[in-house]
């Protein structure tokens, strides 16, 4: 079976999507993170660039263990829609 231009979009489309979808929470964790230690550092006028690295880095393997399970889910959905063919 040959792949049509459309199908090949829309086959794009849903990748990129997924993958937006899936880095958010690890993003999010990073945001929120960097959010609270820049607010500490504003307060205690500690002006340390390396500062946030440490907990950002350890916050989002957090989010990411956390998450996971339904990162994985959602990938094994989707491999199964891509090499499922037509009928799944």
């Amino acid at each position: 079976m040959v792949m049509t231009v459309d199908q090949a979009i829309d086959v794009v489309r849903e990748t990129l999507t997924l993958m937006l979808m899936l880095s958010m929470p690890i993003l999010a964790a990073a945001l929120v993170i960097g959010l609270i230690v820049s607010l500490l550092q504003a307060v205690t006028q500690v002006q340390e660039q390396t500062l946030s690295f440490v907990p950002k880095i350890v916050g989002m393997g957090l989010a990411a263990i956390i998450v996971l399970p339904w990162i994985i889910t959602q990938i094994m959905d989707f491999a199964t829609r891509m090499f499922g063919g037509p009928n799944v």
